[in-house]
């Protein structure tokens, strides 16, 4: 019955479940909203770390306390102190205060050389001594006349250094024998060969100073005092002075740069034009210059605007002249190092004299007319700068315009003199001076391949403007040189010099009695281009002792240096350096 009850209900209640699913329907309603809902944000709670709690029962916390048992630990741990890092590095070279070199070649040529420089007290002042010698004693076959030349020189000099300024004093002797053996072939009888005196003897004594101050407006002075002179009795006195003052105005420089200048001498023979012997030949000359400048200096540019100003006299003459020349030069850095271009236009009256001509040419006469040259101006502009870090370079082009331009051409023949000289026969140079305008440009290139090989060259190439019409006597349109230095290993050693010369002009003439010079039966002449190479070797035994030989003229071409003096063919000289400390 129980079971019978519980169905029916059971039954009952599903019935009416489903009836009501049937039934019941959601409807739809509208929702209207009086008020916007904004909602705010009430301040948040926060929980207190340590909160008051009322409670009854509260815990006690109980004190711990600790106690640390400390055990000995034997330990065998040393720490290793830290060290630098050694960095290996070449010794410092040995350098010695002295060395001698002694060299022998064919035609008897011979070379010596030998220098020292020694510190004196604590101040570490200098004394140097230097001594130099070459000589030749070998004849040359296109001549019947001696060829010997030698050339001997000893300079003594004392530097002193100081924190405020430094000065030095230099004197130097000098000897030079040299023969005009330039005859010309087929001129003259044995006889008069025979007759001939070809030897000529130069002699120099001079003495130098310098003074150099830092920290003042006198930046510095030098002063020479030379004395020239020769076997035919010619004499000359030279006495040179220069200063330089520097004021600095807010943050430019004003420079002032002075000199005075004296050359006097005679000549005991008249000039060879003239067929009669009559007097000598004295000459005086005295300059005294001032070359204000205001120097600017910036990031990039430097600039110098000045002036040359010189007052020349003529002593003999009683005459003078004042000269005003540009003294402006700039340079400027277009790309830091690799591009700097530089320009300037500047003028100078340039003191000539005896020592200065035997110098450019030993072969002249002493029968020299002694004038200066006027230079009223040289135009120039270039670039320089290097390439990369190992090529250097220079490029120039200029124009010169210089009046009395001293030029070398030869004496005439003149043998009827009555003062008989071995320089009377054509084998000499006389000085002619002539009005030249000058066009040059100029290239040079430096390589450093490496540090043990490094070689250069240049190249020159000039346009002359005489106002005579005449050639420019002896000067070549072209010239250019090579060089070559190479570190071969740590003992071998070498190195070379080519050089190239251009053609040039000359004139042979012949002197007649009662006739003006520029009548003489007379013919030009063109001296053919040369070229020629030098070059040396060496090796080091140690570090003081080398063997050296040197080797010129290997194209073994016997070239004329000057109308119908020619070189001496191939050479070779061998020889020792030794180091040592004196």
């Amino acid at each position: 019955m129980q079971k019978t009850i519980l169905s029916t209900i059971l039954c009952l209640v599903v019935f009416g479940s489903v009836k009501a699913q049937e039934t019941d329907t959601i409807g739809t309603e509208t929702v209207t909203v009086v008020k916007p809902y904004s909602p705010t944000v009430s301040d948040a709670f926060k929980i207190k770390v340590a909160p008051i709690l009322n409670d009854s029962i509260v815990l006690q916390k109980k004190k711990i306390t600790y106690n640390i048992f400390s055990v000995p630990v034997a330990s065998t741990f040393t720490p290793a102190k830290a060290k630098a890092a050694k960095v290996e590095k070449l010794p410092p070279p040995v350098l010695y205060n002295s060395y001698a070199s002694v060299g022998l070649g064919n035609f008897n040529n011979a070379l010596v050389e030998f220098y020292t420089s020694s510190e004196l007290g604590r101040d570490e002042d200098l004394l140097d001594v230097g001594l130099n010698h070459h000589s030749s004693r070998g004849d040359i076959e296109s001549t019947p006349l001696e060829t010997d030349f030698y050339n001997t020189k000893l300079d003594v000099s004392y530097a002193k250094k100081d924190r405020d300024y430094n000065w030095g004093a230099t004197v130097g002797l000098q000897h030079q024998l040299y023969n005009w053996y330039g005859l010309e072939s087929g001129a003259f009888t044995q006889a008069q060969i025979d007759g001939i005196d070809e030897q000529q003897n130069y002699f120099n004594a001079e003495a130098k100073a310098n003074l150099t101050v830092e920290d003042s407006f006198f930046k510095r002075g030098d002063i020479l005092l030379r004395r020239f002179w020769d076997a035919a009795e010619s004499g000359e006195n030279r006495v040179v002075l220069d200063t330089e003052i520097e004021l600095p105005i807010t943050d430019e420089l004003v420079n002032f740069k002075t000199k005075v200048d004296y050359v006097g001498g005679s000549f005991e023979n008249d000039d060879l034009n003239n067929t009669v012997n009559e007097t000598g030949i004295d000459y005086s000359h005295f300059q005294v210059g001032v070359n204000p400048s205001f120097v600017v200096l910036r990031d990039e540019l430097t600039l110098n605007l000045g002036a040359n100003l010189v007052y020349g006299m003529d002593i003999e003459d009683s005459s003078g002249s004042f000269y005003i020349y540009p003294s402006v030069t700039a340079s400027y850095r277009v790309m830091d190092e690799q591009v700097i271009a530089y320009a300037g236009i500047v003028g100078d009256l340039k003191q000539n004299s005896y020592h200065d001509f035997v110098n450019d040419n030993p072969f002249v006469s002493p029968t020299l007319f002694i004038q200066p040259t006027d230079q009223q101006y040289e135009g120039y502009l270039g670039l320089r700068g290097q390439l990369f870090s190992n090529v250097g370079y220079n490029i120039k082009g200029s124009y010169l315009a210089e009046n009395r331009r001293p030029l070398f051409f030869l004496n005439p023949q003149n043998v009827g003199r009555t003062d008989a000289q071995g320089y009377n026969f054509g084998n000499s140079f006389q000085v002619f001076y002539d009005d030249l305008r000058t066009f040059g440009v100029f290239a040079e290139l430096n390589v450093d391949v490496n540090r043990n090989f490094s070689f250069g060259l240049n190249a020159e190439y000039y346009n002359y403007n005489t106002e005579t019409d005449n050639p420019a006597w002896n000067l070549p349109e072209v010239k250019g040189s090579l060089f070559l230095d190479y570190q071969i290993t740590e003992q071998w050693f070498a190195g070379a010099n080519l050089f190239f010369v251009g053609e040039r002009e000359d004139l042979v003439s012949v002197a007649q009695a009662n006739t003006p010079p520029n009548l003489f039966p007379s013919e030009i002449v063109t001296l053919e281009s040369f070229f020629d190479a030098n070059a040396h070797i060496g090796y080091r035994f140690n570090k003081q002792l080398s063997a050296f030989a040197k080797f010129n003229n290997l194209a073994n071409n016997s070239y004329e240096q000057w109308h119908n003096f020619r070189v001496q063919s191939f050479q070779a000289l061998a020889g020792v350096s030794y180091k040592f400390d004196l």
